[in-house]
């Protein structure tokens, strides 16, 4: 199982993964957001991603005005950098475009390895070792149709009901964060 904490699995991913290696070091972005327990998430990392994806990185908060604060002291002079926030998650999100990639930092008041995009990336990618290369590009067709990541799941796996909900269903009963 790839250590998902750590980004040097990207060194040795394919090209786009390397770009955002190379673009994560250089510009420190995971460095600059350390006090949030920073983690790269999504379907970059698990080799699903589309020409529109975006690199998705989750934080622990619990201190909006300092989360917001390093955001904005870092980022406000990317390109289409703003921050919004959505009271029903307790959010705060930053989006901004930097070297060729769109960035999404979202922080909330859970624990990184307890957020449901990283449980997501971690059940994601163990079915697709589970069930190979064919399902894999299948998820991709499916996103490039417009269809987002968790629902392109439930539909190969033919999971009904709310696919957000039901693919943390598929979790190991030993979770990796316990």
């Amino acid at each position: 199982m790839i250590n998902f904490l750590n980004i040097s699995y990207l060194q040795s991913g394919n090209e786009k993964q390397q770009q955002a290696y190379q673009v994560l070091t250089a510009h420190q972005i995971l460095e600059k957001l350390t006090a949030f327990t920073p983690i790269l998430t999504g379907t970059i990392p698990i080799n699903i991603d589309i020409e529109s994806s975006d690199l998705d990185i989750i934080c622990y908060v619990q201190d909006k005005t300092a989360f917001t604060k390093t955001l904005t002291d870092h980022f406000q002079n990317e390109k289409g950098f703003i921050i919004s926030e959505n009271p029903t998650f307790q959010s705060i999100k930053a989006n901004f475009f930097m070297a060729g990639f769109e960035f999404e930092i979202f922080g909330q008041p859970i624990p990184t390895i307890q957020q449901n995009a990283y449980r997501h990336m971690l059940i994601e990618h163990q079915i697709l070792l589970e069930k190979g290369e064919t399902f894999r590009q299948e998820i991709i067709r499916l996103k490039n149709q417009g269809i987002k990541t968790e629902p392109a799941f439930a539909q190969l796996l033919d999971i009904a009901g709310n696919a957000y909900e039901e693919l943390l269903k598929l979790e190991p009963i030993h979770k990796p964060w316990v």
